[in-house]
This record gives structure tokens, sequence and C-alpha cells, in this order.
């Protein structure tokens, strides 16, 4: 233990629990929590919104423990020394990022400050496996997922989470900037309404959303979690991306779950695939930092996609005239997260059927997710597209309304989010434009009016995809 304080620079790690570069600082003595925004414009995103109640519910906890949480806005290496020579650290421990800015920001940081002669201290609290442990025999980075999840399921099993501390000593007075300054939550106009209602945020907020997935929801998961008209995936997303929970919380309860309901074990295990998803995508993001912008097959980089903003707003608004694409659209908005399924429906349908870039799609994402991630979305996208690593093959190309037939066969997900539709039947819901005049009637749709007709014609927008992309086979 030493004498002088620690700084303890939260990031994507906002919780007390499971929190190793907080377990070391508390090691060296007395610690000062610290949280840098370094986007002093204030935001507009979900993202935004969720750090907020995120840092709030940090704060609280930290109060609780005997700590107050340090909140600054600014660069971030100028705040560590400024905060350095306020309080006499000698350390600055912290968890790590994996993104391609964060890496080149804190290397450049860990330089500077030890060059000051002070300690640097980083840590893994975000990831089950540090992404360039896991390699191909070749000793190259995987960019196909099944081998990738087999390797990581031979690695050594990742260590238990670590509990939280009983108290922390800390630095008293220490000056803070007030969050409500950083203007993260809309105000004019106050788009957030459907956040609140649908998300409790904090590290407590995490762990009964895994304890509740666990006891109520992981029976059935693997055919349920295609499912968009019923609660059946864990919702745990935006608690990973935040940190109010990490990725080895999540997977310890799953594997202690399978031993003692060896009936769920199965669920389970597609349950933990979809965890080493996420591993996978950070993989891929820290072995080709261009993921988010750049395809990772290069001979998708000359595509000639098409620029239409009347297309691309149809479709960012759930203006398509498709009900499953724009009931997922319209989830996204109100509720800042989006059905698995569907995400992958609305990702094809704006680059196959409207031929719009990828990029502009994961763009939207990222603003509007609350669970938006850097890696698991450009993954995800470049998946979509068929232009990155264990990509779907591009000429599979989702038809919207087979897709909305076969997951959402009653219409219940398309009703809630897409009320004009409400009264039409479940024989109609999906194509609404070949349904009888009398049933629109009867259900009070008139489209083109209150509802869209369909902006593109899925099989035209097919064949002209299939040539655009250079396919000349058979599907």
């Amino acid at each position: 233990m030493t004498s002088a304080p620690t700084i303890l620079w939260f990031r994507h790690d906002l919780r007390l629990s499971d929190n190793p570069a907080l377990i070391e600082a508390m090691a060296r003595g007395a610690v000062v929590p610290l949280y840098i925004h370094e986007d002093a414009a204030g935001g507009a995103r979900a993202a935004d919104w969720w750090l907020h109640q995120g840092l709030e519910d940090l704060g609280r906890s930290l109060r609780e423990f005997g700590a107050t949480l340090v909140l600054r806005c600014g660069e971030p290496l100028a705040v560590l020394r400024a905060l350095v020579a306020e309080t006499g650290a000698d350390t600055v421990c912290w968890n790590r990022c994996y993104d391609p800015s964060a890496i080149t920001r804190d290397k450049t940081i860990k330089q500077a400050l030890q060059e000051d002669g002070i300690v640097v201290s980083s840590h893994n609290a975000s990831l089950l496996f540090e992404p360039w442990r896991i390699k191909t025999g070749a000793d190259a980075p995987y960019k196909v997922f099944t081998p990738f999840s087999k390797a990581c399921l031979k690695a050594p099993t990742p260590p238990a989470p670590l509990a939280a501390p009983q108290r922390i000593s800390a630095v008293a007075e220490v000056a803070s900037e007030a969050l409500g300054d950083w203007g993260l939550c809309p105000v004019r106009p106050d788009w957030a309404g459907g956040l609140r209602e649908t998300w409790p945020v904090g590290e407590a907020a995490g762990q009964e959303r895994l304890h509740d997935f666990l006891t109520t929801t992981l029976r059935g998961y693997r055919e349920g979690r295609d499912r968009p008209d019923r609660e059946a995936t864990s919702r745990l997303s935006p608690y990973l991306r935040g940190g109010q929970i990490g990725p080895r919380q999540v997977w310890h309860a799953t594997q202690h779950v399978m031993v003692v309901r060896p009936e769920v074990a199965s669920d389970a295990e597609v349950f933990l695939r979809e965890l080493l998803w996420r591993e996978f995508s950070y993989h891929l993001l820290f072995h080709f930092p261009d993921l988010s912008h750049k395809p990772l097959n290069a001979r998708f980089g000359d595509v000639a996609w098409r620029q239409d903003s009347e297309a691309l707003r149809a479709w960012q608004r759930g203006l398509t005239g498709y009900p499953i694409v724009d009931a997922g659209m319209r989830q996204l908005w109100r509720t800042g997260w989006m059905h698995n399924r569907v995400r992958m429906v609305a990702a094809s349908f704006l680059v196959k059927d409207l031929l719009l870039p990828w990029q502009e799609g994961a763009a939207w994402f990222m603003d509007t997710l609350v669970d938006a991630d850097p890696a698991s979305n450009a993954a995800s996208w470049q998946w979509v597209a068929g232009c990155g690593a264990d990509a779907a093959p591009f000429f599979r190309i989702f038809n919207p309304v087979l897709q909305g037939k076969k997951f959402d066969p009653l219409g219940d997900y398309v009703r809630f989010y897409v009320p004009e539709l409400a009264r039409l039947g479940p024989e109609w819901i999906h194509e609404p434009w070949k349904a009888p005049a009398a049933a629109l009637a009867a259900a009070g749709v008139v489209l083109g009016q209150n509802y869209p007709r369909p902006i593109v014609d899925h099989g035209a927008a097919r064949v002209r995809a299939l040539a655009a992309l250079g396919y000349s086979g058979k599907t």
C-alpha cells in the first residue's frame, strides 16, 4: 500500500463488482474515482442518455461505499495531469478499451504519464479473452466465427468475477463538474421517454436483468430468440456496453445454471455463443481497425451504392411500407433497442433492397441504440452486407415478408409498433398491399395515406442488388 492516492479512471466499466482496476487501486490505498467526458458538445444519441443514467447510478454506489465520483470534461491526458497535481496521486488505474481510437489514446497517455513518473496499471474488465490471445494455428487472427468460438471454448476458462468491495478509501474534497451540465440527456425535444419507460439503468438493474433471464427466459431460448413477438432474449447488451455488468459475470452465471438445471443446457449453449459473437466482434475490431467503415472483403470496396436521401429517411423513420422493417425501426427509435432478428431484416433491407451503403445504417444504429457498440455494430452490419468476416453470403437476401410471417406469425410485434395496422388480420399484416379493399377498409388502413405503399418492389430490388454486387450464379 502506498501513501499517495491512486486515480481510478472509469470508462466502459461503470460498476463496482468484477472491476479489476478498482481492486488494484484499492490495494494501493486511497482512491480518486474519475470519469472523463471527452465530448464537450453534449450528446444527441441514445447511448449518451444511457451514459448519464449509468454515471448517476455509479455516483450513488460510490457514495454508499464512502467515495465520490469526480467528473471532469476535457482532453483525457490534460485532465489526468491536472488531477495528479491536485491530489498528489502517483498511480493511474483503468480497465482497457479495445476500439482503435481508444487504443491509440491510451498508449499515448500511458507513455506520457510514465514519463511524468506516474505508474499506469491497465486491466481487462470488458472481454472474456484478450483479443490478441485467441489465434489460429498459423498465429493469425480468426476471420470465421465457428473456429474462433471453438478456440475460445478450448482456452483456459475466463477468471471468476471479482466481488465488489465493502468500502473504498477515498480522497476527500476533490472538485467535480455537475453531470447535468454535460447535456447528455435530450431536452428540446425530450425524445427519451420511451427509453425511460423501457430501461432501468445501473449495476443492480443489470444484475437483476441477468437473474431474470437465467431463471425465467433462458428455457426455450434456442428457438424463442428469433421471435420478436415474445420476450425471449436477454436484453443484456446495453448493460454489457455500458459496463453495468461484465461478460465474466454473465459467462459464469450461465455456466452455473447449466450445471444446476441441465434441462436448459442446450439453450444456455446457444446464449453463450451470442456472448462469444461479441468477443469475435472485438477480436475483429482489434485486428482490423478499419472495421467500422471499410469492408473486410476488398472486392466490395467498389460497389456502386445508390445515394437516395428520401429512401434512407423512410427507412430511418419506419415508413418503408414493409411492416416488419417499419416495426423494427420504430422500436429502435422508441426504445433505443431492436430485436436481433429484426436488426438483420432491417439491415438487409437497407443494403440489399434499397442498395444504400451499409455504413449509413451502421451510423444510424450508433446514434440510436442504447447498446451502441463499435465492435458488434460494425461486425454485424458487415455480416449482413456480405462483405465482412464470416459473412452471410452476399447473395442471400432477406425477404421481409417471409421473415415477418415466419417470426411474427400473428403480427403481434408489428401491431405494437405499427399501430395503424393493428386491426389488420394476420393473413395480411405483413403485406397489406395485397389485402382486399374490404379488409383494408375494415382495418382503417388507407395505403399511401396513413400507411405507405412499399417504397421498392422486393423482387425487382433483389435482382438489382445481385447485379450490383456482381453475382452471376444461382441462389
